[in-house]
């Protein structure tokens, strides 16, 4: 028989066969193995674990679970080491275990993901995951995000509601804070500014399995706070192996270990003393634990998700919460009346006996707001019913209480009863909940799953899905029609149930009986709860079990809002997950009447503040069991102080309410008390929810919070306090009356005694009797009251107070929050009303920042209570801002406690007031009376001045007495202002000093120039006086409408005083009326109270800080050749200030005086002027800001000049050239190395024996040298000084020669003799050979030429010094002029023997000003006082009147004579200035040293010329004196590329300093921020036109944009250029990072163009030795042009713009152009001016002005938008001409840079064009 042959029908089933065959084996394999991605341990190959010999600390449990034995262990690949210790981990990972980064990607730089595998090893439970997905993202500069999940199947992750909402906002590069390990995989979050690690994750391997996630970490200490909910006996953690179960359950808070109502994974770590601290949150909802070991080191152990981590950062631990809280949700401000006192308890059995409840405590006269029902209201304990029986008036309770102005809390739980209601009546809302599918299904998804609560069985609504949602709001609103009610408790939302899972138990499967259960109450999932495999809409109730809770506080809040509309009504919830504080309330639990439990209540509610619950509180007396008297009474003690205050207990226990322990009982009286304060502290407790809502303010704060520094503080958790300001202690144990009780480092006042603590920052043993309460207000701050009734209701209707606290320095703050109580959404639509509240030098300022609710009680302000007032006020008054001053009539003082009480007041509430005190003068109150020196008793009383020690440093012994001064005679006031005629109040002797008579009589004369500037003018009536002839500009008619000016001025009579007051705040900024007023012919002085204690400006000296010292500093002020140092006077005379008031306005004060002077700061505040002659002649401009200040100021005096062009280019000098060649090599060696450089100087040695106007013959070769240079776009500045020698033979030196004939040389007045006075400065002798070996005053009296110094005063001076010039300038070009010496400065003292003629008090007045070498006279290195010169009108002064104004004088001449002999507007630098010598001139800050202290105190300087109009400024970058060093001076070249005058210059016999003096780095690192400077100079060009021609800053202090921001108060080591360049230099040796302070807007790095996304915060810099930190602020548009070695060609290079964008995407600017070098082009309209506008993704520009003869046409080229969007940019186009024209696009979607070149259009900026761009095509 022959085979069988198969057909081809028969042969393809068989292989369909085979192939379903392999299929169905590989199903049934997969299906037995798991999932795909999943791991099945079945390697044959053995596993050998490497086990780490590590410290015990840091074992990492490899068997979490009992039952752990060596053979169990070494199965799981893991070390066995057992100990006498079962704690420590006997089984323990090894290190071959966890993970390995098999790919990774970096997006961008704030983005880093990875794929990670896993490595072969044992599995712990089985079904790991083979390949993870890893995303991190710094979403913020303080915020880290990374998750780890399956990289091929999704997971339950937790869908919340707030979190997802957020949007990312990236700034710092995710490798500033996180690097991970690849093998195996490792993270390592570090703090960014120190890179400390944080937490570190490579100590234990990563274990990730379908049903148990486990991840260690490393933590940098043992202060560890959070983690919940459970009961921790302590605030910080043990981390002693403790381990905490996070799993929401119904069980009671006894004290164990175990899980309880919240799920909580977030801790927050305090790293040390420094208060940096982070948080790390787990957003996670599955059944987890949490494992504190000593290492310090945490493990999260999770059962399901994904790991998804939070690290937010902050530099406090209250920052983190903030931060915590911005990720979550920020907290509900609870309705007002929720935070009066309430009363519950469980199964009061009727309506009746709530009734005698609510009547008890109303007749005992309890301040008493709520009252609760439990369950007990229902029928049969059935929501959405009541028991009409025993409760049958419930419709009309709420009624019944609200006539008493109560309220009304009901309760309902989640489970919903399946039985009827009584008599069979069906149970509508079951019903309507079924047919709405709104239940929890069985694990089939269609069977409610049935349970058993308080009405028996029952059904879970699932607060998850829609239908249940509906159906829930739907039954609350109809009940709430039903039973009229307030708010809402939601109770047993864990979810509880009496029934373990369901009444049909549990199925046996992976969900109900996991892998590993975490160490949970019963270690049973379903426990008291439903069965995990139940469904739900958004997964299994084993993932959102512990969301149940969050999920109905959604759900409810739905209801709420349905219900009560736009009342804000309160929510109440057992059960809560991370963001129910943005909905609702938490109290502690089930707790018990024992002493454990008022104990823990405090580290509960500390730690739901930092879970952003702060409305919180624990049931006062305890819920479970019968309390004690005493339990009850000290717990209501300290309830009164929970954010939520409610007394409750159990069924079955005694009642507990405070009136039931009969009226005049201890509890009752105590409870009284205690709650009274509460109610007056109320406004207080609001103001802190407030903050709590605005900012995560946490409200029951640690004390470790506020005093982080001090380590006592870090375990303090029977304390607590309300916000920053109240501590509480209370008694917490039996039987005792006194507490061992911690007082931080601060001043504390006993709030109850109104006495200050003499204690602080250490223990005491507070004495407590059992009436009492520890109750302390700390130093600085401002508490505001309401005077308490029995309810809010009533209360609100009170007037208010203040309870003010003075801290250290008479100083306090706080800020009142208030509404109508009751509204929805008050914040955020404006409707409440805003104090800010500060005290300052005995004034009290009550600011509104917000007046967006009138409250209708028309409430006031009856009372203020001041702490710490150190004498009896003799003078109270208050004032409504813009309005009259009253005396406060009811003025108490208690010596004894040192508190002053202000009562019967009637400051309406909504308005701004300020009320000053005067007390009798305290130390810082004496004004001295002997500032000269070697004061003693004798002295000062023989001035009729007090003399009284003081321990105070500095303090003065001898002072005035308070009516020390002068009184007022007559008086006129008109429209225009006020004249006085005062006299000397002659009670007291005259000022004793020989030669200065008191002048007796004087007139004062007030002139309201303009709305904000004024004039005081004091002098003599009857003798005319020397007055400075320095011309201002004032208008010649001034403004008589008062409602126009800014200002109002009041007089005292004794002493009489001058007080100026700011309308819009009532701040006085000048306050003559102290004691000590003087006007005698050779000393005035006089005091005023400052506004503040911020000031700056005085000069010309070197300061230390921005802003004065007031800590009893004096400053000379008197023009001398003196280089720069502490408290010497230097070379010019400021004698104006800015003061900067409290609210951040601002004002300024000049004294125009130039007679030798000085000023003394004291801590008053105040400031006394000294001079020692001419008259009192005051100007005050009002700003208000800053910048307004200065504009005014210039307006005053002149406004700066405008510099030609090239001189913003940077600049060359040395004093030491040896000849023309060294000039000629470095110019050469500069073009070599390419560094932009303009202009080249020559110092006095191009002179020939130091002779002006004459050239030496080692420099006969310059002429051409300048020539050659010039013609390649170089210029050239030579220096003269004024001095001219009087030594050379008549006819050799023409010009002293013909100064001779003119007569333009200072002499002596006729009356004392007709000679020259003569000096000696720089010139030689002619025919002598200088041996610079002798000592200087040797080679001056031997070498050094007789000089005379022209007397620019002089009209025929200008005409013989302009002469010279020009002469000059025929010999040698120049382009501009550096005038030195001018102070003016001689090399001998007075004249030439020291003799000078005359009255000797000229030369030492009877008072000295504290001048450098004082001892030695006023002509100490100048002229004689009593030389005579002559002023253009021809009248004849004095030098010792004029002195100061010498270089004033030079000024103008040498400017005009420039502009005359060169026909260009060129420019002079000058050394001596005084106000409006910035007309014309420029500035350096003189002979400095080579120092690092000199690089900040440059800054300084620039910000005080800014003040003083003097735009055109900068230092001598790298130090004149002494040798530069290689660091220092490139770091000095980075800070001086941003000089407005940028010019390296160092003296005779040191190295040379110049960029190409050092090696190629440097050379390369000063050429790159070089060409910065140059790439920006149309920006600083831009800034000077704007201060030429408005009077704005170029070098701009923070504080003059940013006012309002403290912080930038006394920044000086930043300063910014305008309004939008940020620098950032590093001014220090060896630092490679900067501190820099980002205000609070957008700003970009100037390098990357990426936004830094850090605002308002000290930001550590990385700044390498090739770096200066430059940024650009958001909402700017900065012009710019490509650089080139010289101005002359970077000015050919087309323009480009930096548009960086703000917040709301729109920017502008502005661009000057002409062409750089003419005279007068602003005044003559020989200039462009273009202005650019970017919006809605657009630019634009307009042109003010155009000048359409120039013929330096400037056309468009690159324009950069900055902050252009992350979504691509397709198109874009400029209209120009009528044309549209596309423009090719570059956009960086990571630094989201868009930058679009027009270069080859050739549009002019001078015409109007229109870009536009757009993600679409």
């Amino acid at each position: 028989m022959g085979k069988r042959r198969f057909s081809g029908l028969e042969v393809t089933l068989m292989v369909m066969f085979s192939l379903m065959l392999v299929v169905a084996i590989a199903l049934i394999v997969l299906f037995v193995t798991g999932e795909g991605g999943v791991v099945k341990d079945e390697s044959t190959e053995v596993f050998v674990p490497q086990c780490p010999n590590i410290p015990l600390a840091e074992r990492v449990d490899c068997f979490p679970e009992a039952g752990a034995s060596k053979l169990r262990c070494e199965e799981r690949g893991c070390c066995w080491g057992p100990l006498d210790e079962r704690n420590v981990p006997w089984c323990f990972f090894s290190t071959n275990h966890g993970y390995t980064v098999e790919s990774m990607e970096q997006p961008n730089p704030h983005v880093k993901n990875a794929r990670l595998k896993r490595m072969a090893s044992p599995s712990l439970f089985g079904a790991d995951i083979a390949e993870l997905s890893f995303h991190a993202e710094m979403q913020t500069n303080n915020r880290l995000h990374f998750k780890i999940t399956d990289a091929h199947e999704q997971r339950f992750e937790v869908p919340h509601e707030h979190i997802s909402s957020l949007t990312s906002d990236p700034s710092s590069p995710i490798s500033n804070t996180l690097s991970m390990t690849t093998a195996p995989f490792g993270l390592v979050v570090c703090r960014k500014e120190t890179k400390k690690v944080l937490f570190d994750t490579t100590m234990a391997p990563l274990v990730f399995a379908d049903q148990y996630l486990q991840i260690s970490a490393k933590l940098p200490s043992h202060n560890i706070y959070g983690l919940g909910e459970h009961v921790h006996k302590q605030f910080r953690h043990d981390t002693n192996w403790k381990t905490w179960p996070i799993f929401t359950r119904d069980a009671f808070p006894n004290g164990g270990t175990h899980n309880l109502y919240g799920h909580y994974p977030f801790f927050l770590c305090l790293e040390d003393e420094s208060g940096k601290s982070f948080g790390v949150f787990l957003m996670n909802s599955n059944a987890m634990e949490v494992t504190l070991q000593p290492a310090p080191a945490v493990t999260f152990r999770t059962i399901g998700g994904v790991l998804d981590f939070y690290i937010l950062f902050g530099d406090t631990p209250e920052q983190v919460v903030q931060e915590f809280l911005e990720l979550i949700g920020r907290p509900v401000i609870p309705p007002y009346w929720s935070l009066g006192f309430q009363l519950s308890r469980w199964n009061y059995g009727s309506l009746k006996e709530v009734k005698d409840t609510v009547e008890r405590n109303r007749a005992a006269g309890i301040p008493y707001d709520v009252q609760y029902t439990d369950i007990d209201y229902m029928e049969d304990k059935k929501d959405f019913t009541y028991d009409k029986v025993n409760f049958n008036e419930l419709p009309q309770f709420a009624d019944y209480l609200h006539e008493k102005g109560q309220k009304y809390i009901l309760i309902l739980d989640p489970a919903v009863a399946t039985s009827k209601r009584v008599g069979g009546a069906p149970y509508e809302a079951f019903d309507r909940g079924t047919a709405q599918k709104a239940w929890i299904t069985d694990s089939d998804g269609e069977t409610p799953l049935l349970g058993e609560v308080w009405p028996g069985e029952t059904v879970f609504p699932d607060y998850t899905s829609q239908h249940c949602m509906d159906w829930w709001v739907d039954e609350y609103e109809r009940f709430s029609r039903e039973i009229k009610h307030d708010a809402l408790w939601i109770d047993m939302n864990e979810v509880a149930s009496f029934v373990k899972g369901s009444n049909k138990g549990c199925a046996r499967n992976n969900l109900n009986y996991p892998p590993y259960t975490p160490k949970i109450l019963d270690e049973v999932m379903y426990s008291k709860t439903l069965c995990m495999d139940a469904k739900q809409a958004w997964g299994n109730h084993y993932d959102v079990h512990s969301l149940y809770g969050y999920s109905m506080v959604l759900a409810t809040e739905k209801a709420l809002q349905r219900v009560f509309g736009g009342n804000r009504t309160l929510m109440l919830t057992r059960s809560s997950f991370p963001g129910v504080g943005k909905y609702s309330g938490h109290w502690l639990g089930d707790n018990a009447a024992n002493w454990n439990d008022i104990k823990w209540a405090i580290p509960g509610m500390l730690e739901f503040g930092l879970f952003g619950v702060p409305y919180i509180g624990a049931d006062i007396c305890g819920f479970f069991d019968d309390t004690s008297e005493e339990l009850c009474r000290r717990w209501m003690q300290v309830g009164a102080f929970y954010p939520f205050s409610r007394n409750h207990n159990a069924e079955g226990f005694k009642p507990q309410d405070p009136a039931v322990f009969g009226l005049g009982s201890t509890l009752l009286e105590s409870s009284k008390h205690y709650l009274t304060i509460r109610y007056t502290l109320l406004p207080y407790l609001y103001t802190l929810f407030y903050k709590a809502h605005t900012t995560g303010e946490t409200v029951v704060r640690p004390v470790m919070h506020e005093f982080f520094s001090d380590s006592n503080t870090w375990t303090v958790d029977r304390q607590f306090l309300w916000g920053k300001h109240l501590l509480i202690t209370p008694v917490l144990d039996p039987g005792k009356d006194r507490v061992w009780a911690y007082i931080p480092d601060a001043v504390w006042y006993n709030y109850e005694m109104m006495e200050r603590l003499t204690d602080r920052r250490n223990h005491v043993d507070m004495y407590l009797p059992a009436d009492k309460l520890g109750l302390h207000i700390r130093g600085g701050a401002i508490l505001p009251t309401q005077r308490p009734d029995v309810t809010t209701t009533y209360s609100r209707r009170h007037p208010m107070g203040l309870i003010v606290a003075l801290d250290d320095n008479n100083q306090a703050a706080g800020e009142l929050f208030w509404d109508d109580g009751d509204s929805r959404d008050t914040v955020k639509t404006g409707n409440h009303l805003h104090y800010e509240f500060s005290v300052m030098a005995g004034v009290l300022s009550m600011q509104v920042n917000r007046a967006g609710y009138k409250d209708p009680n028309n409430l006031f302000f009856e009372n203020i209570t001041v702490l710490g007032v150190a004498g009896p006020p003799t003078s109270v008054s208050y004032t409504l801002v813009g309005n009259s001053t009253t005396a406060v009539a009811n003025v108490t003082y208690d010596a004894a406690k040192k508190v002053m009480f202000l009562t019967g007041l009637s400051l309406i509430v909504g308005q701004s007031y300020l009320v000053e005190w005067e007390v009798e003068p305290n130390e810082h109150q004496r004004f001295d009376c002997y500032p000269d020196e070697n004061a003693d008793e004798a002295k000062c009383r023989a001035r009729g001045c007090i003399w009284e020690p003081s321990y105070i440093e500095r303090a003065p012994w001898c002072f005035y007495p308070k009516d020390y001064g002068y009184t007022m005679t007559t008086s006129v006031e008109t429209d225009s202002g006020m004249t006085f005629d005062i006299s000397r109040n002659n009670k007291y002797r005259s000022n004793v000093r020989p030669g200065s008579p008191d002048i007796n009589t004087l007139r004062v004369d007030i002139r309201y120039h303009k709305s904000d500037m004024l004039q005081f003018k004091i002098w003599d009536p009857k003798t005319e006086r020397y007055e400075v002839p320095v011309p201002l500009s004032v208008p010649a008619t001034p403004e008589t409408d008062e409602a126009k000016r800014l200002y109002k001025v009041q007089f005292t009579d004794n002493p009489f005083g001058i007080q100026v007051i700011r309308k819009s705040t009532g701040t006085k900024i000048w306050d003559s009326s102290l004691p000590g007023f003087t006007f005698s012919d050779m000393f005035i002085q006089v005091s005023t109270r400052l506004s503040s204690e911020y000031v700056y400006g005085f000069g010309e000296t070197e300061h230390a800080t921005y802003r004065h010292n007031l800590n009893y500093h004096t400053w000379g002020m008197f023009a001398k050749d003196q280089p720069p140092g502490y408290k010497r006077n230097c070379y010019g005379v400021h004698p104006f200030y800015m003061g900067l008031e409290d609210t951040a306005d601002a004002h300024g004060v000049l004294l125009l005086n130039s007679n030798a002077m000085d000023v003394t700061f004291q801590p008053t505040p105040s400031i006394t002027y000294r001079t020692v002659g001419g008259i009192l002649d005051f100007y005050m401009v009002l700003g208000p800001t800053p910048e307004m200040v200065v504009q005014e100021y210039t307006a005053l005096i002149g406004r700066p000049v405008l510099p030609a062009y090239w001189s913003l280019g940077f600049q060359l000098c040395r004093y030491g050239y040896a000849n023309d060649r060294e000039i000629a090599d470095l110019y050469r060696d500069m073009r070599a190395a390419g560094i932009p450089y303009d202009v080249q100087y020559a110092d006095i040695d191009y002179m020939e024996r130091q002779l002006d106007f004459v050239l030496d013959s080692e420099f006969k070769g310059l002429p051409a040298l300048v020539n050659t240079m010039r013609d390649e776009g170089m210029r050239f500045i030579f220096i003269l000084d004024p001095a001219i020698s009087g030594n050379e033979p008549r006819g050799d030196y023409p010009a002293f020669d013909r100064g001779l004939a003119q007569d333009v040389f200072i002499k002596y007045p006729k009356s004392v003799s007709d000679e020259i006075v003569w000096g000696k400065v720089w010139p030689d002798r002619p025919n002598v050979t200088v041996d610079e070996s002798l000592d200087w005053d040797t080679q001056v009296e031997l070498y050094r030429a007789n000089t005379t110094f022209p007397d620019f005063f002089r009209n025929t001076t200008a005409a013989w010094w302009l002469q010279e010039i020009k002469d000059f300038y025929g010999n040698v070009k120049f382009d501009g002029l550096w005038i030195d010496m001018n102070e003016p400065a001689s090399f001998v003292h007075g004249t030439v023997g020291g003799n000078c003629l005359g009255n000797p008090l000229l030369e030492n007045p009877p008072y000295m000003p504290p001048l450098e070498s004082k001892h030695r006279g006023l002509n100490h290195k100048t002229l004689c006082m009593n030389s005579e010169q002559i002023l253009s009108d021809g009248k004849r002064v004095l030098h010792y009147d004029v002195h100061n104004l010498y270089g004033w004088s030079h000024t103008k001449p040498t400017y005009d004579a420039v502009q005359q002999v060169t026909g260009k507007r060129g420019v002079v630098v000058t050394r001596s200035t005084y106000p409006s010598s910035g007309k014309w001139a420029g500035h350096w800050l003189g002979d400095n040293y080579s120092s690092w202290d000199q690089l900040f105190k440059s800054i300084i300087g620039m910000m005080e010329f800014s003040l003083f109009g003097i735009s055109y400024t900068g230092a001598d970058i790298c130090g004149f004196f002494n040798d530069g060093e290689y660091e220092m001076c490139l770091r000095w070249m980075q800070l001086g590329a941003f000089y407005p005058y940028s010019r390296n210059h160092n003296g005779k016999g040191w190295i040379r300093q110049d960029p190409v003096a050092w090696d190629d780095n440097f050379a390369q690192v000063s050429r790159d921020v070089l060409n910065i400077r140059y790439t920006l100079l149309p920006y600083l060009y831009t800034l000077m036109f704007e201060a030429h021609t408005k009077g704005s800053t170029v070098v701009r202090p923070l504080l003059h944009e940013f006012a309002n921001d403290r912080n930038t108060w006394e920044i000086h080591k930043q300063f910014l250029w305008g309004p939008a360049l940020l620098i950032t230099p590093a001014l220090d040796k060896g630092v490679t990072n900067v501190d820099g302070y980002v205000p609070n807007t957008r700003w970009y790095d100037f390098y990357t163009a990426k936004d830094v996304g850090v605002r308002g915060k000290m930001v550590s810099m990385p700044t390498p030795l090739d770096h200066i930190n430059l940024h650009i602020r958001g909402g700017y548009i900065l012009p710019w042009q490509k650089p080139e070695n010289t101005t002359l060609y970077s000015r050919r290079n087309p323009l480009g713009l930096i548009v960086a964008l703000s917040d709301s995407g729109t920017a502008q600017g502005s661009f000057f152009w002409d062409d750089g070098e003419g005279i007068d082009t602003v005044q003559l309209s020989k200039y462009m001016l273009t202005s650019f506008t970017a919006e809605t993704n657009s630019l634009s520009n307009q042109i003010p002005h155009i000048d359409p003869t120039a013929a330096d046409q400037v056309t468009l080229g690159v324009v950069k938008v900055w902050g252009a969007g992350a979504v691509q940019i397709k198109k874009a186009s400029i209209t120009y001409e009528g044309k549209d024209t596309p423009l090719t696009i570059q956009h960086n979607l990571d630094t989201q840079e868009l930058i679009l070149d027009a270069t080859a259009l050739s549009v002019r900026v001078d015409q109007i064009f229109r870009i536009t761009w757009s993600t679409t095509v």
